[in-house]
């Protein structure tokens, strides 16, 4: 298998997959995607756009949803179907496990008369999230799937090969 890898992907992250393609065999390229991260260069109509874990996932749906929403389409707009494959971990295996995610920013150290104490935050509740992306699912037809980043590499090989075909 050839996979295009989208040359603005983090550079950090970029070693450690291309290690697991180098371990699995998997021969790739590095330049520029016009929407998501990977691609099978047999199969240019799926993409696959990592996402680190659910805290980047939540912001670009949240904070970035517009940039989010407008990648979304304009990949429609070009009979791309994206897979976005957030490397989350702990726990977090499919799309209804997010429901239970505890967003790391939803509590607060702060310092009040003399003593700290933690309050709650109006971050986005697991909950919420999982909403969210049920919507951009539906409507957009996309998928959300989960992996460990230790799996990341195969993960990708695997959904491009399997889904590359439908």
């Amino acid at each position: 298998m050839n996979i295009q890898i989208d040359s603005r992907e983090h550079r950090s992250q970029l070693k450690r997959i291309c290690e697991q393609f180098d371990a699995l065999g998997v021969q790739y390229l590095i330049s520029k995607l016009p929407c998501g991260d990977y691609m099978s260069l047999d199969n240019a109509r799926l993409v696959i756009d990592r996402k680190q874990n659910l805290t980047e996932l939540c912001s670009n749906v949240c904070q970035d949803h517009e940039r989010f929403r407008n990648e979304i389409i304009r990949a429609r707009e070009h009979n791309i179907r994206i897979i976005f494959l957030c490397e989350h971990g702990d726990g977090i295996e499919t799309l209804e496990d997010v429901i239970f995610w505890e967003n790391p920013r939803r509590k607060r150290r702060v310092k009040k008369d003399g003593e700290w104490q933690t309050i709650e935050t109006k971050a986005t509740t697991g909950d919420i999230l999982y909403r969210i992306l049920k919507t951009i699912e539906r409507k957009y037809d996309v998928e959300f799937l989960f992996c460990r980043k230790e799996d990341t590499g195969a993960r990708i090989v695997e959904l491009l090969q399997e889904r590359g075909t439908d």
